[in-house]
C-alpha cells in the first residue's frame, strides 16, 4: 500500500478545501454532496450525534449561517492507498477566544468522487 501518493493527496486536499469553503459559506448543497449518502455515515458534532445522512441533512438545513467563519491550522491529510484518507485539523473562531476546535474526517473514494463517511468535531480550552 502506498501512503501519501502525491496525486491522491492532491485530490483529497481539493475535496477538503471544497468542504471548508462550503462550510464557511453555508453552501448546504455542497456539504451534503461531500458526505456519503448512506445510513452508516456518522457525524459527531459539538452538540449533536448524527447517525446517517438523513440526520446530517436535517442538521445542515436548519443550522444558522451566523459565525461559521474560522481559521484552520495544523491540517494533516494522510492517504492510504488510492481510495482512503483521513483529514485532521484545528480551527479557531473569532467569537470564541481561548477555545480551539478539532475536526477529523474519514474520506473514501467512491465512483462519484471523494466523500466523508465519518466526521468528528469538538471544541476544547486552549
Amino acid at each position: 500500500m502506498t501512503i501519501d501518493a502525491p496525486d491522491v493527496i492532491a485530490e483529497v486536499e481539493a475535496a477538503f478545501a471544497a468542504y471548508e469553503a462550503a462550510l464557511v459559506g453555508n453552501d448546504v448543497a455542497t456539504l451534503e454532496a461531500l458526505f456519503h449518502d448512506d445510513a452508516r455515515t456518522i457525524r459527531y458534532g459539538g452538540t449533536e450525534n448524527l447517525y446517517g445522512m438523513d440526520a446530517i441533512r436535517a442538521f445542515r438545513r436548519v443550522r444558522s449561517p451566523v459565525g461559521l467563519k474560522r481559521t484552520l491550522s495544523e491540517t494533516v491529510i494522510t492517504t492510504y492507498g488510492r481510495d482512503a484518507a483521513v483529514a485532521m485539523t484545528l480551527f479557531r473562531r473569532e467569537g470564541s477566544p481561548g477555545k480551539v476546535g478539532r475536526q477529523s474526517q474519514t474520506w473514501i473514494r467512491f465512483a462519484d468522487g471523494w466523500k466523508v463517511v465519518a466526521a468528528h468535531v469538538s471544541v476544547i480550552e486552549e
